[in-house]
């Protein structure tokens, strides 16, 4: 028995290194070196301060801001250490009751919208953390934004056509706008006085 376990030993404490410490420390030194905004986060900087990330949504409630989609992620939503979603099935009431919630919060905070409201800015995403609206919801949100922020809707709607993304390689995905950045470049053209 002891010539068997003896090797077995050996290999497990070989695939340990291997696989546990040489491998993953050579992927995580490529990326590093090759891709180090992405590796370390894909964080966004504003005159030195780190305000967010471009892949993990964030809340904003005011109305001189693009509202992100609704977060399942931790008690009050938009908590990166607890990401997941609601799994709450469509036929299950606590959804119903909450995609009517957010119906009516929206409708309360944009009364100029009078189009049917895009999904995703009722429904949370898998991950309950995503960065990114579909330039409808963008839209949706536009005449408030625009009021708030004493610009005209042609400068907003103009704004999210610049921030508008395609799908990736023409057909993955779908068309986003990431709220951050938005919101950032609102901040840039439309200063709040």
């Amino acid at each position: 028995m002891r010539y068997q376990l003896a090797p077995a030993f050996r290999f497990t404490l070989l695939m340990t290194v291997l696989t546990g410490l040489i491998y993953p420390g050579v992927v995580t030194g490529l990326c590093q070196l090759l891709f180090p905004h992405r590796a370390n986060g894909s964080m966004v900087t504003v005159d030195g301060k780190t305000v967010g990330s471009a892949l993990i949504g964030q809340n904003f409630t005011k109305p001189e801001y693009f509202h992100p989609r609704p977060s399942a992620a931790g008690n009050d939503g938009y908590d990166a250490t607890a990401s997941n979603g609601s799994n709450y099935g469509p036929t299950n009431q606590k959804l119903i009751d909450r995609v009517k919630a957010d119906v009516a919060k929206f409708r309360k905070e944009n009364p100029d919208y009078n189009g049917p409201i895009p999904a995703d800015l009722v429904t949370t995403s898998a991950s309950g953390l995503d960065p990114d609206i579909s330039p409808a919801s963008a839209l949706a949100q536009a005449p408030r934004v625009a009021q708030a922020r004493g610009a005209t809707l042609d400068q907003v709607r103009q704004l999210v056509e610049d921030h508008s993304e395609g799908r990736q390689l023409g057909f993955f995905g779908e068309p986003r706008v990431n709220v951050l950045a938005l919101n950032l470049d609102l901040d840039q053209r439309f200063p709040l006085h």
